[in-house]
């Protein structure tokens, strides 16, 4: 065939108006399946040969258009790694195993964007094996979660990568892309972010307020999804339950305002789970499920996770909706589709090409990258005296006491690992495996005494105790201790009830190592005070045994740093329902002294900072800089730095915090080396956000940059000036 009678049929396709296709008329020959068209108008041709009631079906998150023969997706979750296991029923009893990485906290105290790059990646790669391969699971990812952790008592803070909007939007952003992958023309899969907008309070969830202005929208809670859709290139994502100042987020204005004509989101809108039933019954905002559903559509959403087919019915047999409504939302979700050449010719898109002999979490790769980010989440918070890293080659007997240190727990959004490494099982195999002649004495718990006589009989103790991140109660909504949380349930206290077991332990022996594993901060006031040895981690990765012993005897100098500010008590807390971070959250508003401070981490070794430079004595306010400081490693042992850059604005004409991330760099040097580090600072990431021009302001005058290993340890200062 010619190129010219190509063409010509090609034109026909796009201007010839298209009849329903007949039940036997396969979708390569019509015009949406031509991938060499443009996407808007494959999806022109697409809207023209559905029918209504097909239509409909393309609203639900795993639509179905057997007439078409089009093999679409639906989602799945994966906030650390593919969630395709039996745990929540995710895997519908047929659980896939996949390699399970720590909890999104846990990635966030990596500080490294690469390395969580390479995570999505991993994740991604396993989700197109299982759609391919089995016909399972689904290529687009519920994740990451863009929401930010303001609160330590929020049950779903380990969904989080942090509290602060400039680290949590750089994780986001590296999560995104890791997920998409790098083809300019096609996705590996599609990134869908939760849960817009400032959804962190878990009580009352399905009809409370998340209430504050329009700065605070902009330049916090919006700041990390206007990062991961506008950098990061993520065209998807799941409305909150909550409302934002009194209008619920599934109907709320800033859907189609604020996401499509401010970030240029157009793709995927879709409710949380049931949200349309709840912005009726919980709600209370519309007189019916009819207009509910027809105010969802207009607002923005395309896609419910909910019983909507006979509300839509409804709201268009009642004028509510038109068939053209339909037609934009489900415009958006075609555009995701085509991303994913679901309605391509087979092998269009490499990302599909996989090989059905090779089960990816079983590659030593897939394995390493695990090992890895377990090793870069762990934060060492105290070290008194050198007491770690332990040596193995020196110790006879070790105690391993506590309810964590047998087990791998996962959380709801975990999938169904290959193999799992248990803390205990790390540590031994750290002291020679089986065939050593170590001993190590076991104890979950006090009872009859058997925790102190380990203790006592040990060279030393390490106590592996903290949450159990499903709340370690089977029925939905409720947790065993106060101090636990969960989906559906905030935390009730601060306080670790293991913490008597721990004064016991050092009791009975003072060469004490407490391991805390734990989804968020605890307020571990007595253990931070007396323990000399404090090793932090978070729930779910196969690897967290191999990792944490890794860490203890000194294979791996630890390197993660706090992501979220821990208080010293419940007390230092505004209410829980006060989402005006001004009155004293995070370490931008927090004027007080915290347990650990946002950054803090500490290592084997030490580091110096010398010789901070900027690369112009002033910066434009539509230009960039970079900052420059020499770092050196003047240790005994090769370790991580995470050099954190802050800002502080003297002389603001409005209120601005007391300092705020704007950059970051995790340095790994070698001992005694040293190397010159470079961190870009943008004008553009230094505005506010002005009401009245609706759009962000970058005001000249003194900016005061402030480098150092945390939000509390600045060690260098420099004054530029932004100019006009």
């Amino acid at each position: 065939m010619s190129d010219r009678l190509k063409t010509i049929l090609v034109l026909a396709a796009i201007s010839l108006p298209a009849l329903p296709a007949p039940a036997d008329t396969p979708a390569s020959v019509h015009a949406f399946a031509n991938p060499d068209l443009p996407a808007e108008k494959r999806i022109d041709d697409l809207l023209r040969t559905l029918t209504l009631d097909e239509k409909i079906e393309c609203l639900a998150s795993r639509p179905k258009l057997p007439r078409l023969g089009l093999h679409l997706t639906g989602h799945v979750e994966g906030l650390h790694g593919l969630a395709l296991g039996d745990g929540a029923g995710w895997g519908r009893n047929q659980p896939v195993p996949t390699t399970t990485f720590p909890q999104s906290v846990g990635l966030g105290e990596t500080w490294d964007p690469d390395l969580l790059k390479r995570v999505a990646e991993v994740e991604g790669t396993e989700a197109r094996w299982v759609f391919h391969v089995r016909d399972r699971g689904a290529i687009i990812v519920r994740a990451p979660n863009a929401d930010l952790a303001r609160d330590p008592r929020w049950g779903r803070s380990e969904e989080s990568f942090g509290e602060d909007p400039y680290h949590v939007g750089t994780m986001t952003t590296a999560y995104v892309r890791g997920l998409q992958g790098d083809d300019p023309r096609y996705w590996r899969v599609a990134s869908l972010l939760k849960h817009f907008l400032a959804n962190s309070n878990e009580d009352h969830r399905d009809r409370s307020s998340s209430d504050f202005d329009d700065r605070l929208f902009h330049e916090y809670y919006g700041a990390t999804f206007r990062a991961g859709i506008v950098d990061g290139g993520a065209r998807a994502f799941m409305a909150a339950y909550n409302a934002h100042n009194g209008t619920p987020c599934t109907v709320h204005p800033m859907l189609r305002e604020i996401t499509v004509g401010l970030w240029g989101q157009d793709g995927i809108i879709c409710t949380d789970g049931g949200a349309l039933t709840l912005l009726y019954t919980a709600h209370k905002a519309f007189p019916d499920l009819a207009h509910a559903a027809a105010a969802s559509v207009k607002a923005g959403i395309s896609q419910f996770l909910d019983k909507y087919r006979e509300p839509i019915h409804d709201a268009l047999a009642q004028g509510l909706l038109t068939e053209a409504d339909l037609d934009r939302a489900i415009r958006q979700n075609f555009r995701v589709m085509i991303k994913l050449g679901l309605l391509d010719p087979p092998g269009r898109n490499p990302y599909a090409k996989v090989d059905a002999n090779d089960e990816p979490w079983l590659r030593e790769a897939h394995k390493s990258i695990a090992r890895r980010a377990t090793q870069e989440s762990i934060v060492l918070l105290k070290n008194e005296h050198g007491m770690l890293p332990l040596d193995a080659a020196k110790l006879r007997s070790v105690a391993v006491i506590g309810p964590r240190a047998g087990e791998v727990i996962f959380d709801w959004y975990s999938g169904a690992p290959p193999y799992v490494v248990s803390p205990i099982e790390g540590i031994r195999r750290a002291l020679g495996g089986e065939t050593s002649d170590k001993k190590i004495l076991f104890a979950r718990d006090d009872q009859g005494g058997l925790a102190v006589k380990a203790a006592k009989a040990a060279e030393v103790a390490i106590v592996v105790v903290g949450n159990h991140p499903n709340g370690d109660v089977g029925s939905w909504g409720m947790v065993a201790l106060p101090s636990y949380g969960r989906e559906a349930v905030d935390r009730q206290s601060l306080s670790l009830e293991d913490e008597e077991l721990i004064r016991k332990v050092y009791a009975a022996n003072p060469r004490t190592v407490v391991v805390l594993l734990a989804s968020f901060p605890y307020a571990i006031n007595w253990t931070a005070a007396h323990v000399p040895a404090i090793v932090h981690g978070t729930h779910s990765s196969q690897e967290l045994g191999n990792a944490l012993a890794d860490v203890l005897f000194g294979a791996y100098n630890p390197g993660g740093r706090l992501v979220t500010t821990w208080p010293r008590s419940m007390s230092d807390l505004p209410p829980m329902m006060d989402y005006d971070i001004r009155h004293g959250r995070t370490y931008q508003y927090f004027k007080g002294k915290p347990l650990y401070p946002f950054g803090y981490g500490l290592s084997y070794t030490t580091f110096a900072y010398a010789g901070l430079a900027v690369s112009a004595p002033s910066l434009p306010r539509d230009g960039a800089v970079t900052v420059q400081l020499d770092l050196k490693n003047t240790g005994s042992r090769d370790g991580d730095e995470v050099v954190q850059l802050y800002v502080k604005r003297p002389a603001s004409r409005v209120a601005r915090p007391l300092q705020e991330l704007k950059g970051f760099r995790r340095v790994h040097l070698a001992a005694g080396a040293s190397t010159r580090v470079e961190v870009p600072l943008r004008a553009a990431d230094l505005g506010y956000w002005d009401q009245e021009k609706k759009a962000f302001t970058v005001e000249p005058g003194p900016l005061e940059i402030r480098v150092g290993g945390s939000s509390a340890d600045i060690r260098l200062t420099r004054t530029i000036t932004i100019t006009e």
